[in-house]
């Protein structure tokens, strides 16, 4: 516990790609404009609230890296303190190999060099001390079903840039490097005892499936996870911040909002366009967490 004579620590993480690596991609490098404007912008407002921020833009990104990091943050913080993690690019599927349906399709992040699957962040999650808080704000598209609109008609401006790894690209991403992303997935179930860490499932149904619920209560640290979409959404690029981001940004109004975390995230849904509705989800002991103000340590 933090006492009057001790003060809460806070570190972070934020990650933006504006592009990945072709050599891992099949060739795709998934352009965008504004995730490092985001990773950077979130670093300010950690900064801003006493927290410690790394920063990892593009290229250093990686896999490694971005483990390196939250594995470091887990090592080091203690209850009471604060891990903010921020991931701002394209999202991206894999199949799920150890799922109980063999067509399940399992969410990532697009990192430089590979992907991060949700089975191995939510295992990362695991790893936080009781009594640490874990915000995670995820800028990037984690859909399942993917619908085209019609073109745009003569004269109109171009739409916004999706963050989603394009289907093709996701399956020939996984193709090209099955082995790597089965062994992955079935690390973390072993390593969980056999069952399959689908953070995006427990996350959705924890209330009513006994299984999941066991999941989630594993975790020790208190999480609160706030995507910039629902699954059967995609989220939207923009010239100098990413459309959640952008708004957040918006509503945090440099430090001047002053409700908790629930308010928060209703107030950014207000303001988001209607093909977009970011998703609020807790994890672990998390009902206090959620009544703090935001970023608060």
């Amino acid at each position: 516990m933090v006492t009057k004579a001790s003060k809460a620590k806070g570190l972070s993480l934020h990650t933006g790609l504006n592009l990945v690596s072709g050599a891992h991609y099949g060739g795709w490098t998934g352009e965008l404009s504004a995730c490092e404007f985001d990773a950077n912008d979130m670093a300010a407002l950690a900064r801003g609230q006493g927290l410690k921020p790394t920063v990892l833009l593009t290229k250093k990104a990686t896999r490694a890296a971005v483990l390196a990091s939250i594995r470091a943050a887990a090592k080091s913080l203690k209850s009471g303190d604060l891990f903010f993690l921020s991931y701002s690019g394209h999202g991206g599927q894999v199949p799920d190999v150890t799922g109980e349906e063999s067509d399940k399709q399992d969410e990532t992040w697009c990192l430089y060099d590979g992907q991060l699957i949700d089975d191995e962040l939510y295992a990362e999650l695991g790893r936080f001390a009781k009594g640490v808080r874990v915000l995670v704000l995820s800028d990037s598209c984690h859909s399942g079903t993917v619908t085209r609109a019609a073109p745009p008609p003569p004269g109109a401006a171009a739409p916004a840039k999706s963050r989603m790894m394009p289907p093709a690209v996701a399956m020939r991403t996984y193709r090209d490097h099955q082995a790597f992303y089965d062994k992955l997935q079935r690390d973390v179930a072993r390593a969980d005892g056999g069952r399959p860490a689908d953070p995006d499932a427990a996350l959705a149904q924890l209330a009513v499936s006994p299984r999941l619920t066991a999941l989630a209560a594993q975790l020790k640290a208190a999480v609160i996870l706030v995507s910039g979409c629902q699954d059967n959404q995609t989220s939207l690029d923009g010239e100098h911040n990413g459309a959640f981001t952008e708004r957040l940004l918006m509503v945090w109004n440099q430090g001047k909002f002053e409700g908790n975390y629930a308010s928060f995230h209703a107030q950014i849904k207000a303001r988001m366009p209607a093909s977009q509705t970011p998703n609020l989800f807790v994890l672990g002991p998390a009902a206090a967490f959620l009544r703090q103000r935001p970023f608060k340590l």
